[in-house]
């Protein structure tokens, strides 16, 4: 259930704003809790794309903010641990009222984890998501003190039920967003908005469950190396049932590609490209 206290808690990333050039750059982290299960790899591009937020928002002073970003391309170097401090960079390449593009990237112990390419917000009204004041608040905490490390705890697995499977050719699944949930507090505590990385964690397990029948991986466990073309066309709200679709594509040189859609009311909302590879390769993440 959302509560007031979710609000920069249950679905925050960002705890320390270490370095911030107005509009243009900033450099930030956050501390993964050790008590929660996991911290799959979208949240990791979230928190990426929260720094860019920050950033963003402050640079036309609040009166917008972006929405479901457009990645041309995120890569996936490495899988991060309960535990760890997760180094968080972005560039703004341009803001303005209307957009926001930037490159970003996260690291753990110097090592890159995730990196984006190319993406771009569509800024859209503040006050129509959150409250500008709070917002301004929370930034300058960030880039002062600090806010409270473990404040996140974790996120209950987005369970989808598969409908249709064609093995090693694709499948397809339902996945239900729940009517309330604590994320919906921090996501916004004005409009509740289902998160599109949520949706694309439950698209890559629904890919690696395909990926893992092609021949290529050889029976092991697919880690995802590379998405491509990650686009969301419209908001997703509480309540709302979502028809995943996974198609496999033929390997080349050991990566398998499988193609996402996501549907409502046979209305796409959201489509990318996935590629993996086989975890027993000598590419498998830490």
């Amino acid at each position: 259930m959302a509560r007031a206290s979710d609000h920069f808690a249950a679905y925050s990333f960002v705890d320390r704003i270490v370095e911030f050039e107005r509009g243009t750059r900033a450099r930030g982290a956050f501390a993964i809790p050790r008590a929660i299960d996991a911290f799959p790899a979208a949240l990791v591009a979230e928190a990426v794309g929260q720094l860019a937020a920050w950033v963003a928002m402050d640079a036309i002073e609040f009166r917008g903010r972006p929405v479901a970003a457009l990645a041309t391309e995120t890569r996936f170097d490495g899988a991060v641990q309960p535990g760890q401090l997760l180094h968080l960079d972005v560039d703004i390449l341009s803001c303005d009222d209307d957009t926001v593009a930037y490159n970003g990237r996260a690291s753990v112990g110097g090592q890159d984890v995730i990196t984006l390419t190319d993406c771009l917000g569509p800024m859209l009204p503040v006050a129509d998501f959150d409250s500008p004041d709070a917002l301004r608040e929370r930034l300058d905490l960030l880039r002062s003190e600090g806010a409270a490390p473990g404040r996140f705890h974790g996120v209950a697995p987005m369970r989808a039920t598969i409908s249709h499977h064609e093995p090693g050719v694709a499948m397809r699944a339902t996945l239900d967003v729940p009517a309330d949930a604590p994320f919906f507090a921090d996501h916004f505590p004005r409009r509740p908005v289902f998160p599109a990385t949520l949706l694309l964690d439950a698209q890559m397990n629904l890919a690696a469950t395909l990926a893992r029948e092609a021949p290529a991986m050889h029976g092991a466990m697919p880690q995802p190396l590379r998405a491509t073309h990650v686009k969301m066309r419209s908001f997703i709200v509480p309540s709302q049932r979502l028809e995943l679709g996974a198609e496999l594509s033929p390997a080349a040189n050991g990566v398998v590609k499988v193609m996402l859609l996501a549907k409502t009311d046979d209305r796409i909302v959201a489509s990318a490209r996935l590629e993996l590879v086989s975890g027993t390769d000598g590419k498998e993440r830490a």
